[in-house]
């Protein structure tokens, strides 16, 4: 159950549609369920408005595959799995017991079991790549968006190598809620939209560059050491913070 979820079930409550104690079964689930080698947080979903996720690198396809699987059993409809490679995604899919739909993409590396979710962003999330070498992450960070709900635009290609390629989407950038931008090598991208939008720019260093980018150390430096205001900077290659980042900002609402 995650946020939205609970807000519905306690609508149904106030009209008169459940009962109370119906509502308090649900509600008084257990927070975290032990599988053995994973405990998992069953109340993510109702604190932060998202539910867990899984981090497929490290586990076997057996282990993903149980962890879905305990998951959806305990009503969490939406499951997205990083950092995922193509063999164990077969394997893990193959080893499924549930009868949520599984959709991976590539390109991405990650898994998305029982569907991407409507909508329900203030506004749209925009990913700039620079290149097509940092795909895979912008990728990874624009999905990302989208399972949590979030209309996204992809911008790709427009690296400072050839800055007119950039500044022919000037108008979608304008009209971002936020801006993700990802890029390797000397890592410039992220400073040049900062300068530009007035929106929050997440940025995100790849591991894309020759030997002295040290695996994407010189892009991470670049963009700490931004001059452009509004930048801030996730982990190498974590273009799924990132997406998570943007999604927060873009279901902000006022708080007294």
């Amino acid at each position: 159950m995650d946020k939205s979820e609970l807000k519905a079930l306690l609508d149904k409550v106030a009209d008169g549609r459940t009962g109370a104690a119906e509502a308090l079964a649900q509600i008084q689930s257990a927070p975290v369920a032990n599988i053995g080698y994973a405990q998992l947080d069953l109340a993510r979903g109702v604190r932060q408005g998202a539910g867990e996720v899984v981090f497929g690198q490290g586990k076997t396809a057996a282990q993903v595959a149980g962890i879905v699987d305990a998951l959806v059993a305990a009503g969490q409809r939406h499951v997205l799995v990083t950092r995922l490679d193509p063999q164990k995604a077969a394997k893990a899919c193959a080893l499924m017991t549930c009868d949520a739909s599984w959709d991976y993409r590539e390109d991405a590396r990650l898994a998305v079991a029982g569907g991407m979710p409507k909508p329900s962003g203030n506004g749209r999330i925009v990913v700039a790549c620079a290149g097509t070498s940092d795909l895979p992450v912008a990728e990874e960070a624009a999905l990302t968006a989208e399972f949590l709900g979030n209309r996204v635009e992809r911008v790709w290609d427009v690296g400072v190598a050839g800055l007119h390629r950039l500044l022919a989407h000037a108008e979608v950038l304008a009209r971002a809620q936020v801006v993700i931008a990802v890029a390797g090598m000397e890592g410039a991208l992220a400073s040049v939209i900062g300068g530009l939008v007035s929106c929050p720019v997440i940025a995100v260093p790849t591991s894309v560059g020759y030997g002295a980018s040290l695996g994407g150390i010189a892009a991470l430096l670049s963009m700490l050491n931004s001059c452009a205001s509004g930048v801030s900077v996730v982990n190498i290659d974590n273009g799924f913070g990132a997406g998570y980042q943007a999604s927060l900002i873009n279901h902000l609402s006022g708080r007294d």
